[in-house]
């Protein structure tokens, strides 16, 4: 298991989490390390609502089971697609592409800011622990967000210290609904012709 510091020693952390799969180890290793955070679900980029709907429930489930306070961020697509996908040129770039980079940055602008409106002086993200995202997108998302906020940005790789088998591990333990696609029509569409 990972050791962990939080930057500045801080005793809060806001975790802006993306779906229970890829919080489980995180939150896990979080408070085995004795940090409690303050679970974030800001995803406007999920489609249909339904499936939101869903994907919130399994992290709020899960959270709950641990103690561990969640909140929710407004659900606005209409609004998250003018900011990460206003182009056809950003509908059809691939994963890890200029749409991904301004969808995290949407999302992690919007975690920053209830941090700092919360007086949480940490901000991190799960989107670091799934090995479709580019962590370099992530962090450069990550920091750009938390310039002017007072939020110190946390790259933590979640990936590494055993948590990729762990991840597995709780999935299965808690039959977590567990998705293939990260949430947005383009993702999905893209799944869709891989699979």
């Amino acid at each position: 298991m990972l050791q962990l510091e939080v930057p500045g020693g801080a005793a809060e952390v806001l975790l802006h989490s993306c779906c229970a799969p890829c919080s489980g180890a995180v939150v896990e290793c979080l408070l085995g390390c004795g940090i409690r955070p303050v679970v974030f679900f800001s995803n406007s980029n999920i489609v249909p609502y339904e499936e939101y709907l869903l994907r919130k429930s399994e992290l709020e489930r899960y959270c709950r089971s641990l103690g561990v306070e969640t909140a929710e961020d407004e659900y606005d697509h209409a609004e998250w697609l003018r900011n990460a996908a206003p182009s056809s040129t950003l509908q059809a770039a691939p994963e890890r592409g200029p749409r991904c980079l301004r969808c995290f940055s949407f999302r992690l602008r919007r975690a920053a800011a209830f941090a700092a409106g919360r007086g949480i002086p940490v901000l991190t993200t799960t989107l670091a622990s799934s090995r479709w995202k580019s962590l370099e997108q992530v962090d450069e998302a990550g920091r750009a967000a938390c310039e002017g906020t007072g939020v110190t940005w946390w790259g933590q790789n979640w990936r590494k210290g055993g948590l990729q088998p762990r991840r597995a591990e709780i999935i299965r333990e808690q039959n977590f609904y567990n998705q293939n696609w990260c949430g947005c029509e383009f993702s999905r569409r893209l799944a869709d012709v891989a699979g």
